[in-house]
Parts: C-alpha cells; sequence; structure tokens
C-alpha cells in the first residue's frame, strides 16, 4: 500500500450541536497513525446533503483516504451512504445476505423490522462489506479511480469493533511491511517531566514513539515496521526495555485498558481480596473495579460512608477524631481503613476521603485536599493528595483520588520494596 494521506469526515447535526461528544476523530487519528497513515483534515458537518456534498468532494481532491463516520442509519437524514454513492457514480443493489443479517438482529432483539431498516441493506457496487456484529449498519469500503472511503456506523460501541476487526486488518493485508504497535501505560509523572526523561527516544525513526496524555496517566505508543511481525516485535520490545529503565514503576502495563484491569488480574494471579471505603469519591473506587470482569473473584465489600455518622457507624471512626482533625485528615482515612478491615478482612483495604468540591475547602484544606490509605498485612499506608488545578473540578478530583488508590495498591502488589518504604 502506498503513502496515504487520510482524512475524517463526522457526519452528524447532534455532532455540530454539541448534543454528542465527537470522539471518533481521536480515536481513528490514533489508530491510523499506529497503521502509518498520516490524517491531515478532520471535519464534522450535519445531516445536509448539499453542505456534505460540497466537503466531500473537496475531500476527494486532496486526500488518497477518507473516513465518513455516521448517516448510515435507517432514517431519512441518514444520507452518508447515498452522497457518498452519487459523487463516486456507484450504484446500490438490494444485498440479500446482508438483509437476512438485519433480520436476524432484530428477531434476537424481540423487536419488529420495519421496512426502512432494510434501506441499510441497499450496498455499492463493488464495495468490500465490513460486517456490523453490534448493530445493523454495515460498514463499507468504497474504491474508485485511486481514492478509497471508508464508511463506519456512528455509535461508537459499533464504530470501534468494527475497526478493530474489520477495517485494520484491511488495511494491514495491504502493507509492504507490517506495521506493530505497543502501547505502554504510565502512571504518576506528568507528560512534561516523562517528556524530558525519554526525549533522545521520542526522536526514534523506527520504532516511533509517540505520547498521549490524560489526566493523571500517560500513554506510550511504540510503533515498528520489518519485514514481518516478528521483527518488528523485537524492535518495540527493545524500545520498551529502554523505557522501563528510565519510568521503573510509573509503567503500570503494557497494552492493557485501564489500571483497575491491572488491579484485579494481579490480584487474581496472587488469591488476594480488596475491599473499599470511600467518602468523597461517593463509590466511584467500587465502579472502576467492578467494571472489570472477574472482579467478583477478589472484590467483596464496598461501603460509602459519606457523612460523618456513617463512618462512626459503619467503620468504628472515633467521634474524637472527626472532632479534633476532621473528616479529611490522614487519622480519619487510617482509621476508616482499619474499620473496613474488622468488617471485611479483605487483604487490601482501601480508604478515601477529602474534599472534591466546589465548596467546603478551607484555606488549611482546600478543595483537592484528599487522603487515601490502604491497610495491607495489619500494616496502613496513607498519603495526602493535592488534586485541584482550578475550581469546579469535581470530577478531576474524584476520579484522580481513585486512580492514586489503585496505583497504591498496583504498588505493593507488583513492586517488592514499597511495603517495607511506605506501611507503618
Amino acid at each position: 500500500m502506498k503513502k496515504m494521506n487520510a482524512e475524517i469526515i463526522c457526519v452528524g447535526t447532534e455532532i455540530i450541536l454539541g448534543d454528542i461528544l465527537n470522539t471518533h476523530s481521536q480515536f481513528l487519528s490514533q489508530e491510523l497513525a499506529a497503521l502509518g497513515i498520516n490524517v491531515y483534515y478532520q471535519t464534522a458537518v450535519g445531516d445536509n446533503d448539499k453542505r456534505f456534498s460540497e466537503i466531500l468532494k473537496n475531500a476527494l481532491d486532496r486526500s488518497d483516504l477518507i473516513f465518513l463516520t455516521g448517516g448510515l442509519g435507517p432514517t431519512t437524514d441518514d444520507i452518508t451512504k447515498e452522497v457518498a454513492c452519487k459523487l463516486l457514480e456507484i450504484p446500490c443493489h438490494y444485498h440479500q445476505p446482508t438483509a437476512e443479517k438485519i433480520k436476524c438482529y432484530f428477531a434476537r432483539s424481540g423487536r419488529e423490522i420495519t421496512q426502512n431498516n432494510l434501506k441499510q441493506a441497499m450496498i455499492p457496487e463493488n464495495a468490500y462489506i465490513l460486517e456490523n456484529n453490534w448493530g445493523t449498519a454495515p460498514g463499507l469500503i468504497l474504491q474508485k479511480q485511486q481514492k478509497t472511503l471508508v464508511l463506519l456506523p456512528g455509535p461508537p460501541r459499533e464504530l470501534r469493533p468494527m475497526f478493530e476487526y474489520g477495517v485494520k486488518p484491511y488495511f494491514q493485508s495491504q502493507l509492504a511491511q507490517p506495521i506493530v504497535s505497543k502501547n505502554v501505560r504510565v502512571f504518576g509523572i506528568g507528560e512534561s517531566l516523562l517528556e524530558t526523561k525519554i526525549e533522545d527516544l521520542v526522536r526514534c525513526v523506527n520504532p516511533t514513539v509517540a505520547l498521549y496524555a490524560k489526566d493523571g496517566e500517560v500513554l506510550i505508543r511504540v510503533t515498528a515496521k520489518a519485514e514481518n511481525s516478528q521483527k518488528a516485535e523485537k524492535i518495540i520490545d527493545q524500545m520498551i526495555n529502554k523505557l522501563s529503565e528510565r519510568l521503573d514503576t510509573h509503567i503500570y502495563g503494557i497494552d492493557v485498558d485501564s489500571l483497575q484491569q491491572v488491579v484485579v488480574r494481579t490480584l487474581t494471579e496472587q488469591n488476594k481480596t480488596i475491599a473499599t471505603a470511600e467518602s468523597c469519591t461517593g463509590g466511584l473506587l467500587a465502579s472502576k473495579i467492578t467494571q472489570v470482569p472477574g472482579s467478583s473473584n477478589v472484590f467483596g465489600m464496598g461501603l460509602i460512608t459519606y457523612a460523618n455518622q456513617a463512618k462512626q457507624q459503619q467503620l468504628g471512626v472515633l467521634e474524637t477524631t472527626l472532632d479534633t482533625v476532621g473528616a479529611v485528615s490522614e487519622q480519619t482515612a487510617i482509621e476508616m481503613a482499619q474499620g473496613l478491615y474488622q468488617k471485611s478482612q479483605a487483604d487490601f483495604c482501601v480508604s478515601i476521603t477529602g474534599i472534591a468540591g466546589p465548596t467546603g475547602g478551607s484555606e488549611e484544606k482546600p478543595v483537592g485536599t484528599v487522603y487515601i490509605a490502604v491497610a495491607h498485612q495489619q500494616k496502613i499506608w496513607c498519603k495526602q493528595f493535592h488534586f485541584a488545578r482550578n475550581q469546579n473540578e469535581r470530577d478531576y478530583i474524584r476520579d484522580l483520588s481513585c486512580l492514586n488508590a489503585l496505583n497504591m495498591v498496583r504498588l505493593t502488589l507488583q513492586c517488592q520494596d514499597t511495603f517495607e518504604k511506605n506501611y507503618q
């Protein structure tokens, strides 16, 4: 496959109005970069055939590969396929196998199919069909006059797996040299400091090292190309070894989805259990843990002790502690974790108490002040954090509290000297 200049057009009035967050451009750009495909333009357009036609015409003039998301549904405002086929002068034909798949989808869900749903079975001539096992609209790859259009459904729950299992293999099969990527997950170090530590590695050409910052963590994508996949993986692994030497315990996993996935997997491997007691996070930590399949093997109890009375009644926090140092304090976090251990007998008992804001802070304890304690082997590790950057960052503070709690457990599980250095 020759080097392609790609473009992404996201179709849908709901995107233009801001009713939904457009995550497709970010996802597709990152995935295409991993395939060695450069994205030079990104556009969003409403469900208007005239405006969409103009944008698609411009895209066909300047780009070799165009990704179109959304507008493949059964209603009259779903115009993506129709406009694309009109511009490319490609006829559509009723495709019986696709129609049968749509009928089966409705039958499985116990819903009655309507005639307009079969509009999705009209397939452009010579199109490569991307099977949709997560909805009704098939994806499509159209090619004409050295231009390639990839049409993908709008819902992320359909688009993302369709890309992973359909689009990616399609383009990988056309590469002269296989391109392989691995994702290195890093926590507890900011993007700027991280880049200074690996600045020379980021300048490498093969493999490439790209940073993608998120709240509290950074994803490092290492991508290599070689004669075959095995050689490409060897190049990547050599780079990951260099990253590991410099970043050490900040790396929490390779090709994993989240901190909670790593914690649950490691707890399972070590046959250990976890329990949570939350105040300012209101059950968010327990929710993150139970998002992971198989978490029921390691997670047995989660308490939300938002009020002081609940901390006393459920966890045995002393009234004198609350009266003297307050609910947001090291001592309260410690007593919460100790009380949780008495109730659950879990190997790791994690407590969180803090001020998520936007109100409730003081000069001594500003919004974003959080204490996290982990009780393990009859000892306690308690840390104070300050998460607020600006005002009204309640969700950010709550999320960072949970991630740091998970990371404390992860470090205890994965790093032998963590227990000796931190637990009292």
